[in-house]
């Protein structure tokens, strides 16, 4: 995703894609019938607020409508991927940054929109959020949703029934936490293996907090055997030590994040503990806001002892972009654009998004999120880490090129399920930087 020479290979594979398919939509439109803006969203909790907005919009300004349509977090994934390649993207592209976004932009399939929207983000945003949106300088990417730290989420009373007292501070307490849940007939970690990327949260924290944030740094780089660093290859045993002591039960590999039983493991009882995004809190609201309120707990990722990261280094998502695509038509981007001015991060959007139990990285509204925080202080937590963490590192299938991004994905999957050795885990990585 660092080059243009792979993205305009995935470019041209995707149009061969959507050729065959015999797909009719019109250049930038996503539908051959849509004569106004088109955006493609998430049919998660979190897009609640977006969806309301749209509405909002949609009954004030008929003559700027915008027409959206939500998909599964994976089924989006895999769609925008092959619609933008082959010039037939939604008018509003939605991403989550990092490498995509960049290949988005070197690619000619995004347009600046500096002019329009640049006081915009600048004024609300934090900068860290901000500055993920522009490439060269220029604005490419509109922040949306909530900032998207990774915690630990806890079912208070599973672990305390356990005879586990208090959220695992260190690896080995976590170990500890995972031995006694699985005798008391738990599964002790809740885990989307089916989707492959909730592997890479577990990957990215153990490196993290190994070697220190450098460590990835490198890959990011392409440093030719960056891979070969031992925080990696620590970081790849130590996950082969907790699938091996049964941390994630039987299942895991084939269970997916779209129809979120991972996370209703935790709120029905039968799992103690699950690392996932901040984005997953709307969920937890969703599905019991008693449980919300009273039975679950977080924790930041464990330390691991004689590692160099600082416990208050964070990986995930700054958040998520919307991007106009260049191929829409100038009535769809004006569309676009002004609804991209009139909504980000407004007011009334902020309110929405606190509601569900998502944090705006948006800036000087500390009282609000004081105002809006539940019994466990979750949004205020949320808040004030991604503030002062020291480092936050982008979820690895977002920071590297496509073809490492999903080398890394396959290659994982493989350490989880115990048919790869970290060393050919290190071996196979270190093969995409060329």
């Amino acid at each position: 995703m660092k080059t243009t020479g792979k993205i305009t290979a995935l470019i041209a594979a995707a149009s061969m894609l959507v050729g065959m398919a015999g797909c009719g939509s019109t250049p930038g439109g996503g539908s051959a019938s849509s004569d106004g803006a088109t955006m493609w969203g998430i049919s998660d909790n979190n897009f609640g607020p977006t969806k309301q907005a749209v509405e909002q919009w949609n009954s004030k300004h008929s003559d700027q409508k915008i027409n959206a349509e939500y998909f599964a977090n994976d089924s989006y994934k895999k769609k925008i991927r092959t619609s933008v390649g082959a010039g037939n993207a939604p008018t509003m592209i939605y991403s989550w940054g990092g490498a995509t976004l960049r290949d988005y932009a070197k690619a000619g399939e995004i347009t600046d929109v500096s002019k329009d929207l640049n006081s915009t983000v600048k004024s609300k945003v934090f900068k860290a959020v901000a500055d993920e949106g522009y490439i060269d300088g220029k604005l490419y990417g509109i922040p949306t949703q909530g900032v998207q730290p990774v915690v630990l989420y806890i079912n208070k009373k599973v672990l305390a029934d356990a005879g586990v007292k208090q959220a695992p501070k260190t690896w080995d307490e976590l170990l500890d936490a995972v031995a006694k849940l699985k005798a008391a007939g738990k599964t002790p970690i809740a885990l989307a293996g089916g989707s492959q990327w909730p592997y890479l949260m577990w990957a990215s924290y153990l490196v993290d907090r190994i070697g220190g944030p450098e460590v990835f740094q490198r890959v990011e780089k392409g440093e030719k055997g960056a891979w070969s660093d031992p925080a990696i290859t620590r970081a790849m045993t130590m996950i082969q030590e907790l699938v091996k002591a049964g941390a994630f039960g039987n299942v895991y590999s084939s269970m997916t994040a779209d129809d979120r039983k991972d996370t209703s493991m935790i709120v029905n009882g039968t799992a103690g503990m699950e690392l996932m995004g901040s984005w997953t809190f709307p969920d937890f609201k969703a599905l019991s806001k008693d449980f919300a309120d009273t039975q679950l707990a977080f924790a930041p990722f464990p330390s691991v002892k004689d590692g160099k990261g600082d416990p208050k280094d964070l990986t995930g998502n700054l958040t998520n972009y919307w991007s106009v695509s260049s191929k829409a038509k100038a009535s769809q981007q004006k569309s676009a654009i002004a609804f991209l001015k009139d909504t980000t991060y407004s007011s009334s959007m902020v309110d929405q998004m606190l509601k569900i139990g998502a944090v705006p990285p948006v800036k000087n509204i500390e009282s609000k999120v004081k105002a809006a925080d539940g019994k466990i202080g979750f949004y205020t937590w949320v808040y004030d880490a991604m503030a002062n963490t020291p480092a936050f590192q982008l979820s690895w299938d977002q920071a590297l090129p496509s073809a490492q991004a999903e080398a890394v994905l396959n290659n994982l999957e493989q350490v989880f399920l115990l048919s790869q050795t970290p060393d050919q885990f290190v071996d196979k990585m270190n093969a995409t930087i060329k």
